[in-house]
């Protein structure tokens, strides 16, 4: 049975995923999928970088705002819901675009990688108790000793997925980087294209801080205070995003809003950086790197479409 088809386009925040994906979906007939652990929920526009409705020109979006804040969203939850919106794209006879900047969503996807051996056990509530009474840190530490791998490719403030790593390894024994290596290995179940959008790293950075500047001026802060009121607190998964939890230090007056607004952009910028590693590691990812093309978006976009049409993707 022949393979379906799955067009990934990825890079680091900032890079112009968003416009490209728009235009990349015009031309292929695409609709796409939101890979971004924020933009999936609700009222959290400004600081997602969330694409405008306006901004989708009729392309339909799926995994944008539609969980509320207080919700759960991990990589099984994004497994289930990207399945179920690739199902309804092929049943409008269009192609499945991934779009987002979550290379562990995207990898998850891609392999189609069994998480099921990690669901909830009785660990999970004693490694929670743990990162609350210890610290982040302390449970980062932990994960180094029996994981180093992965201790490398989680950032010690994503407790859940260290928690989930060390949980993996007791129940198992076995190391999750070793077990999700083993699913990669299997192959993909698709006929893809993965795409990586990249910028040079001195633009990227004056991009980043840009960005934050607007996202400051668009009212962000006023975007904080209204998910602080509706109940929203900094244990929740969607408080622990950028932009989020450094405006939630602020607002209970851990920081100036200067210190807050620095701490953000200096966070972003090393954001980008654990991004384009992981990218870097992936195999067979297709590098657009921005400053080889003259006329940067048209050009881009050919380049991609003629790659597709090489693998049979489009005619």
């Amino acid at each position: 049975m022949e393979k379906e088809p799955l067009i990934i386009l990825t890079g680091p925040t900032a890079a112009g995923k968003t416009k490209l994906s728009i235009a990349l979906a015009k031309a292929v007939g695409g609709e796409i999928i939101s890979a971004d652990s924020m933009q999936v929920y609700k009222h959290m526009d400004i600081g997602s970088a969330k694409i405008r409705p306006e901004e989708m020109q009729g392309v339909r979006h799926y995994l944008v705002d539609e969980l509320e804040p207080w919700e759960e969203f991990h990589v099984v939850r994004f497994q289930q819901m990207a399945k179920s919106a690739m199902e309804q794209i092929r049943s409008h006879g269009h192609i499945p675009i991934l779009v987002g900047g979550t290379g562990f969503y995207i990898q998850a996807i891609l392999y189609d990688i069994d998480f099921t051996e990690n669901e909830a056990s009785p660990y999970r509530q004693e490694l929670e108790a743990l990162a609350q009474s210890r610290g982040a840190s302390w449970l980062h530490e932990e994960l180094k000793k029996v994981d180093p791998e992965s201790a490398e490719a989680i950032h010690e403030h994503n407790v859940k997925r260290v928690i989930r790593a060390l949980e993996f390894y007791r129940l198992t024994g076995k190391k999750i980087s070793e077990h999700n290596e083993e699913q990669r290995e299997k192959g993909s179940p698709y006929r893809s294209a993965y795409f990586v959008l990249n910028e040079d790293r001195t633009v990227l950075y004056d991009r980043i801080e840009k960005r934050i500047d607007k996202m400051l001026e668009d009212g962000l802060v006023d975007e904080v205070i209204r998910l602080k009121e509706m109940g929203c607190r900094r244990g929740m998964v969607s408080m622990q995003g950028l932009g989020y939890k450094e405006i939630l230090a602020y607002l209970d007056g851990e920081y100036t809003l200067p210190e807050a607004v620095e701490i953000l952009k200096r966070d972003t910028r090393h954001f980008a950086k654990r991004q384009l590693t992981w990218f870097r590691r992936e195999r067979d990812v297709i590098w657009l790197n921005k400053e080889d093309y003259a006329c940067e978006e048209e050009a881009i976009l050919a380049h991609m479409l003629e790659i597709l049409r090489e693998r049979k993707m489009i005619r």
